[in-house]
């Protein structure tokens, strides 16, 4: 019997070969995020050329830790066919086609397709401004004998097309994700602590339920946590296991799976070859010794932060643009986005502040949809960056700042009052055609009638924030209802969502003769 061979190219990159074929999956190779992010555990010595040639490549999202410009125009022949996921917005073609990829095959959303040799092929894409840079996506594949999910960082909202081309032999997912949250806002550090503890206990506990519910033979964790080797970002690697940092390592999540009764889970690391038939899976890690990283993980990280310095310095080196007036080239990019935001800037309602360096306040008015000097005014939003990365972002002009400063974790934030999804919105949707599209999809969110009873609420089906299907997501303490996709908590005798400035949602108690019927199990006549 022919196995599927998956082999480990590092966080989310993957080298599949099934039914005569090969895809290439997300390989990330230089650091992202000015240069904050390198891969972990370090995948610089993989033979990287054997992966030059693949029949497909898939691209899941534009997070520079999935898509990696530089190696893709050295390290990837042109020749191979990328799989696109059905975004609604072109940014991912676009952006391929500008390195010089030219066969695209769109894969239509939650569709299964049947590639050459057999090999059957379905991506699920998500498209909400909020999903990855304007959109996110998993890939499922099967060769006829076994199913693999590469879930990667996508959260699906819903998992009935998952579930339909399952069931899986192995899931490869994320656990650990790609945040700023609390670690560079102005807070005390109790503070910190207990809101790093719920992010991170939060973060393990969604992709748990993903587990559950793909219920897969084997789980492989994957796609996180990054290595920061920058002297100032080393106290964000999780040396000590904390529970109050929100980027544990592959081990964390394979004791977690344990702790929870499932020891299905498998690790793999760069150079790692999953040999996948059915029923089972060969694990061969690339030496004897691979795994021992983890037993020392602080030398580790010190021995690869001073291998990677002299591309650390060179990367800032780069980022320096004098002469650049900042506030009139910003007045200038986002005015004119302000004047169409209408969804956006009524979501901020306020005014944010943008230190620039030691000298420099600029005040970006989401009321009068301005950009001007700060004149001393109070503004509920905050945001200090160096002078030479804002130089930076606004000589690139860099539409998203989601996806290059703010993952970065190179700045220091403040607000008053609770997170704002419309904030980071904005920041990721820099130009016309995006903001255009983020428009549109914020128009266009009224919520449906459709209802689900969850204890004895009744509630709209999908969760106010990015449409999570609440009879999965749902968990319900009391009167609050919390949906377990981002953590976000609404109390469901006013509809009012409390941890985030965020749309209420519709809820009702469930009557007398609904919940006779609930209790009796029968199905009320139509």
């Amino acid at each position: 019997m022919i196995a599927t061979k998956v082999t480990s190219l590092g966080h989310a990159g993957f080298f599949i070969e099934a039914s005569g074929s090969t895809i290439l999956c997300d390989p990330w190779v230089n650091p992202a995020y000015f240069a904050s992010w390198f891969p972990f555990p370090d995948n610089s010595d993989l033979d990287w050329e054997a992966y030059r040639n693949p029949d497909y490549l898939y691209i899941s999202h534009l997070h520079r830790d999935h898509y990696d410009p530089e190696f893709l125009r050295a390290g990837v022949s042109r020749d191979t066919t990328v799989l696109l996921p059905d975004y609604k917005t072109r940014d991912l073609e676009k952006t391929l086609r500008e390195i010089g990829f030219r066969h695209f095959v769109v894969m239509p959303n939650s569709e299964s397709v049947t590639l050459d040799g057999n090999l059957r092929v379905m991506i699920v894409a998500l498209v909400s401004p909020s999903d990855g840079p304007i959109g996110d996506s998993a890939l499922a594949l099967s060769d006829g004998q076994v199913r693999i999910l590469n879930q990667n960082d996508a959260k699906p909202v819903e998992l009935d097309a998952l579930r339909a081309f399952g069931p899986y032999d192995v899931h490869f997912l994320q656990f650990s994700g790609a945040n700023w949250w609390p670690l560079v806002y102005d807070l005390t550090e109790p503070a910190k602590v207990a809101f790093g503890t719920s992010k991170r206990a939060n973060g393990l506990a969604r992709a748990y339920r993903y587990v559950e519910e793909v219920d897969a033979r084997y789980v492989v964790p994957s796609a996180g946590p990054a290595a920061f080797l920058d002297q100032d970002l080393m106290q964000y690697n999780d040396i000590d296991n904390s529970p109050a940092n929100p980027f544990p390592d592959h081990t964390v999540f394979l004791d977690y799976l344990r702790e929870n009764g499932r020891y299905n889970g498998l690790m793999m690391l760069p150079g790692s070859v999953a040999e996948v038939t059915p029923g089972e899976v060969q694990i061969t890690h690339p030496n004897n010794n691979a795994l021992k990283l983890y037993q020392d993980k602080a030398k580790y990280l010190r021995v690869y932060a001073d291998r990677v310095r002299p591309r650390l310095e060179k990367e800032k080196a780069s980022w320096a643009v004098p002469g650049i007036n900042i506030l009139a080239e910003v007045k200038e990019w986002f005015e004119p986005l302000l004047r169409v935001a209408d969804q956006i800037s009524a979501g901020v309602g306020a005014q944010l502040l943008l230190e620039v360096g030691e000298d420099e306040k600029i005040v970006i008015d989401f009321i009068d949809r301005e950009v001007r000097a700060w004149n001393g005014e109070k503004c509920r939003y905050r945001f200090s960056i160096e002078r030479r990365l804002v130089e930076r972002l606004v000589a690139d002009h860099e539409i998203d700042w989601v996806n290059s400063l703010f993952l970065s974790m190179r700045f220091r934030a403040a607000r008053v009052g609770p997170y704002n999804e419309f904030v980071y919105t904005f920041f990721k949707c820099l130009s016309p055609e995006r903001l255009a599209y983020a428009e549109q999809w914020y128009a266009q969110q009224d919520d449906t009638t459709e209802e689900v009873q969850i204890g004895k609420w009744m509630v709209q089906r999908q969760c106010p924030h990015r449409r999570a299907d609440l009879s999965y997501f749902g968990e319900l303490k009391g009167d609050r209802l919390r949906c377990t996709m981002h953590g976000y908590e609404f109390d469901l005798a006013t509809g009012r969502c409390i941890t985030a400035s965020d749309r209420p949602i519709r809820a009702r108690r469930v009557g007398a003769a609904e919940r006779s019927r609930e209790e009796r199990h029968e199905v009320p006549e139509d």
